[in-house]
């Protein structure tokens, strides 16, 4: 598998950064809409209102047509004085007659707009439409309406009104306007982009808590924890998370400074005795059989030694996630028989009857070797604790896709409060006891690490007086698992 790692000197946008610039962008973007929004709206009104404007002109040059069709000089009169000297509203008047020939019109008209750039006229007659916006000669912007108007109450002529507005005022008024904006947007995104980041900044603050409090950690702090109730439900969740990692942190730290610390226990023992039995044996000249003797004790106490290293050199191995175990289809019958024929001499000089039930047609894949052990070392376990005239037996079925090994006995049974840690390295319930028959406190450990290599399960029940059962629980169909010839 490639793993990619990080360019020096590229690093992805931070937290906050990447808030303030959604925040901003979010902000911002909804007040350039708002004052979009509002700048078309003005626009649209004044348009609105200009060709109100013109619709009434056209409206009264109608009706002066209607009323008066032979007052030629008042017609003019009012086209080239009337509308023409208004201050901030230039009104262009042009009356044409059926040929398109200007009959009345204001003064210069003609100079900046020729009757051929005014749009027809459109909807029903009498009726202006809607004005459009069209450049002129000198480069001004005008507001432009045509409409038809019939002569006289009899209307068998007709004349072509073409009326102008000139927008140069409202065009100002719209810069200005359109100035202010850009100054209002300038300052709304600087003020989006400093409350966004100190929003952002404030947002995040929890999490930087929580990276403060993960830099702290030491063997000697992992006691101390997060207080959520402060804090939001999302980092909360973290935070808890957070506690939850370091309570494991602790109890594994706690697991393994104990371990350290049984250990070194358990080697002194074995190390002083030989330094003792040495210096004993060297303290003075002795007879070969008392030499014999001590090197005997010393080969008792090297092994004593070498099972404590065999048995966690193997439960560090087990529980590495790399390591394989060499599985094969096994007879589980045939299996047991062989355990059971192994300890058999055994179970006779404590005077226990050691049985085996298992179906023959029962098999499981597992480690033979790794099996075998399992299942013996539950066995030797129920032999020193079963008292002469008891009964052991390892019984066998297929329960839920699962092959269930059982060892049974009928001895003293273990006291409810050490059920629970009879699974801890080097934990015996007898500390004198076990020490005296050569327990290490290392057998169930041991068949709970075979089992998690199996990936099965162990359990056990037992009650003071009345015996004891654990239960190995074997996957018929384990997962699959590539078979390496060194196992563990």
């Amino acid at each position: 598998m490639t793993t990619h790692l990080p360019r020096p000197g590229s690093h992805s946008w931070s937290i906050v950064r990447r808030l303030t610039v959604w925040y901003v962008g979010s902000a911002f973007g909804l007040i350039v809409l708002a004052t979009s929004v509002l700048y078309g709206a003005l626009v649209s009104n004044l348009d609105r209102e200009d060709d109100q404007f013109l619709a009434d002109i056209i409206h009264i040059v109608q009706a002066f047509l209607r009323d008066r069709p032979d007052d030629t000089a008042g017609l003019k009169r009012a086209v080239e004085w009337e509308w023409a000297s208004r201050q901030y509203a230039q009104v262009l008047v042009r009356i044409l007659d059926e040929n398109g020939q200007a009959i009345v019109e204001s003064p210069d008209m003609s100079a900046v707009l020729a009757p051929a750039v005014f749009p027809p006229a459109i909807g029903i007659e009498g009726e202006p439409g809607s004005g459009a916006e069209i450049e002129g000669l000198s480069g001004s912007s005008y507001r432009v309406l045509t409409a038809h108007a019939p002569v006289g109450v009899s209307g068998s002529e007709r004349r072509t009104i073409q009326v102008a507005l000139n927008q140069a005022h409202e065009l100002k008024l719209l810069g200005d306007y359109r100035r202010r904006l850009a100054w209002v947007l300038s300052i709304a995104l600087v003020l989006c982009t400093t409350v966004g980041h100190a929003i952002a900044r404030r947002a995040v603050r929890p999490v930087q808590e929580i990276a403060e409090a993960a830099k702290r950690v030491r063997s000697s702090t992992l006691g101390s924890r997060i207080d959520t109730a402060t804090l939001p439900s999302e980092v909360a969740a973290l935070a808890e998370t957070f506690n939850t990692m370091l309570q494991r942190l602790q109890e594994s730290f706690d697991r393994l400074s104990q371990f350290s610390a049984d250990i070194a226990h358990e080697l002194r023992t074995p190390v002083n005795n030989l330094r003792g039995e040495a210096e004993v044996a060297l303290s003075k000249l002795r007879s070969p059989n008392e030499y014999q003797e001590i090197l005997g004790s010393l080969l008792e106490e090297s092994q004593r030694l070498s099972r404590i290293i065999d048995g966690l050199l193997f439960m560090a191995r087990a529980e590495t996630p790399q390591v394989h175990i060499a599985r094969e289809t096994l007879s589980v019958a045939q299996e047991l028989s062989v355990v059971r024929d192994f300890y058999e001499p055994a179970a006779t000089e404590v005077g226990v009857t050691l049985s085996v039930s298992a179906s023959a047609d029962l098999q499981v894949v597992v480690d033979r070797t790794l099996f075998q052990r399992a299942v013996g070392n539950l066995v030797a376990n129920a032999l020193t604790h079963t008292p002469s005239g008891g009964h052991a037996s390892i019984e066998a079925v297929e329960d839920h896709r699962a092959l269930q090994v059982a060892v049974r006995d009928t001895g003293r049974g273990i006291p409810p409060e050490h059920l629970p840690h009879v699974f801890d390295r080097f934990y015996r319930v007898d500390r004198s006891r076990s020490t005296t028959s050569g327990g290490l406190g290392l057998g169930l450990p041991l068949v709970q690490s075979i089992m998690r290599l199996h990936q099965g399960s162990v359990d056990i029940e037992s009650r003071p007086g009345a015996g004891t059962c654990v239960y190995l629980r074997f996957p018929v169909h384990p997962l699959a698992e590539s078979a390496s010839a060194g196992g563990v």
